[in-house]
């Protein structure tokens, strides 16, 4: 029989697992609190649990963490993490830390979804590699453990605030999993991550956007826009094509109904997008809308024929935005100088390998 990944399990399914094989219902809390709250790398280190029910569970469920294949810390004190799966694939995780407020620092956490993606957007490293397959529940939670275990040797008190999924991947393309692994990260007795501190980014699967807002109304929406013409944005984001940018708005503009909540529109800026025509259409676009624009001058990508934008464009095209009353912000650029744009480590790191493949 096949063993369950104890990092896909709910609380109230481990609970279920434990009744059915003997073990007592309190045990359920014991374990999901140590591999959800404490990170649990395998049984023995759960001291407050028998050997023999260690023994029982350990037949039953699987403890396969993720491993650490490279990790790079930047300047600016952003992490990239390149994790090995148990197939052999690779993943990357990023870890932003923001400026501590009067209350507490923000350590946001960037999650892939995907080995791969199969939107192939012309700025992205990742989609560049092709699409492999769908993470599991197990997979996308792990790097989150993963991630807080590793800092917690350096800040005992750290502690995951914010969730971007905007990692490797179409979050919406996999949606079940992302969905589950939402709810275990929110679990009171694990990681304990507010869902309205949660984002989910989304190259516009329009069905699953609508569906998003009746199922689980307080995680946050972003959509990768990039651009208002749909002859540019089927060249930048080829989902344009099945779903162009007036089903899109429709789509949102439901989900906004739907939820009440602010949908943030983000624009990679780019030698293809930064035409004054491009903000007065966005600003005709986002008119009446609940939306916050976010500007992002691209990362360069090694193969990609999309360049980064001159300071001076970037400044203009924001200045048009404020004049036309959307609100807007420049993201506050993180992890430069480490690869840090999506896909660039695994990118590099297989380039590397072929290389040494090539000159054995």
């Amino acid at each position: 029989m096949e063993k369950l990944d104890c990092r896909s399990l709910l609380e109230v399914e481990l609970t279920q697992i434990c009744l059915e094989n003997g073990l007592k219902k309190f045990r359920a809390s014991q374990v999901f609190n140590w591999v959800q709250g404490k990170g649990a790398h395998n049984w023995q280190e759960m001291k407050n649990i028998s050997r023999e029910d260690q023994r029982k569970l350990s037949q039953i469920l699987s403890l396969q963490p993720l491993a650490i294949l490279r990790k790079q810390c930047s300047q600016d004190g952003t992490r990239k993490f390149l994790f090995g799966l148990a197939d052999g694939e690779n993943i990357e995780t990023v870890l932003m830390d923001y400026e501590k407020t009067e209350s507490r620092s923000r350590h946001t956490i960037c999650l892939s979804t995907q080995v791969g993606c199969p939107v192939g957007c012309a700025f992205c490293a990742t989609g560049m590699a092709g699409f492999r397959r769908n993470l599991q529940v197990g997979e996308i939670v792990g790097q989150v453990l993963e991630v807080w275990r590793e800092m917690q040797q350096e800040d005992p008190e750290f502690k995951v605030t914010n969730i971007v999924f905007m990692g490797m991947g179409e979050p919406l393309l996999n949606y079940e999993a992302v969905m589950k692994a939402i709810q275990v990260l929110n679990s009171h007795n694990g990681q304990n991550i507010g869902i309205r501190r949660m984002t989910i980014s989304t190259s516009g699967v329009v069905p699953k956007i609508i569906q998003l807002g009746k199922d689980n109304p307080q995680v946050g929406l972003a959509i990768s826009l990039h651009s208002v013409r749909d002859e540019v944005r089927d060249k930048l984001v080829p989902m344009n094509k099945k779903y162009p940018i007036a089903r899109l708005m429709d789509a949102c503009r439901e989900y906004s109904a739907l939820t009440n909540r602010r949908i943030t529109f983000e624009v990679a800026l780019n030698n293809q997008n930064t035409i004054r025509a491009e903000a007065e259409g966005l600003v005709k676009l986002l008119q009446g809308m609940l939306a916050h624009v976010n500007l992002i001058p691209v990362n360069p990508v090694q193969g990609s024929k999309v360049k980064r934008p001159s300071r001076e464009e970037v400044a203009k095209f924001k200045r048009i935005l404020e004049a036309g009353g959307i609100p807007v912000s420049l993201r506050e650029e993180k992890g430069v100088d480490i690869d840090a744009a999506c896909g660039q480590l695994r990118q590099r790191v297989e380039c590397e390998m072929y290389e040494s493949v090539d000159q054995g």
